[in-house]
């Protein structure tokens, strides 16, 4: 069951994983970390929008659509989701530990820049 923090709900690196697994997936994760932790070590498929580019973002993404966001301890994208929901995005979800906690949990990662999915947005 996620955790709520600061009225946000929370996962852990396994609820994420278990998320990221399944086929049927319609969740958006997104990686806003700065570019160079992005191609130092990230979760694979998932796109980088820098937490800086998040603010234009949030005018083209769906607000219908579920969303997790990643960074590098879960503060900054802790503080981007909290963003998204003052902006009425009522499905954002922060990773909690984040990549820290993804990779002492042993998980896959990738390194490099990728082409991460397509980002649905509004039209």
């Amino acid at each position: 069951m996620a955790q709520l923090i600061e009225g946000i709900s929370h996962l852990n690196a396994l609820q994420l994983r278990e998320l990221l697994a399944r086929p049927d997936r319609t969740t958006v994760v997104i990686d806003v970390r700065e570019p160079e932790e992005y191609e130092a070590a990230h979760i694979p498929g998932i796109p980088l929008i820098p937490m800086g580019d998040m603010i234009d973002k949030v005018e083209t993404l769906d607000p219908a659509q579920e969303y997790v966001f990643v960074c590098r301890s879960g503060r900054r994208s802790l503080e981007v989701a909290k963003y998204f929901q003052s902006n009425g995005f009522d499905r954002v979800h922060n990773f909690l530990g984040g990549m820290l906690d993804w990779q002492s949990e042993g998980l896959e990662i990738a390194v490099g820049l990728e082409e991460g999915p397509l980002i649905s947005e509004s039209n």
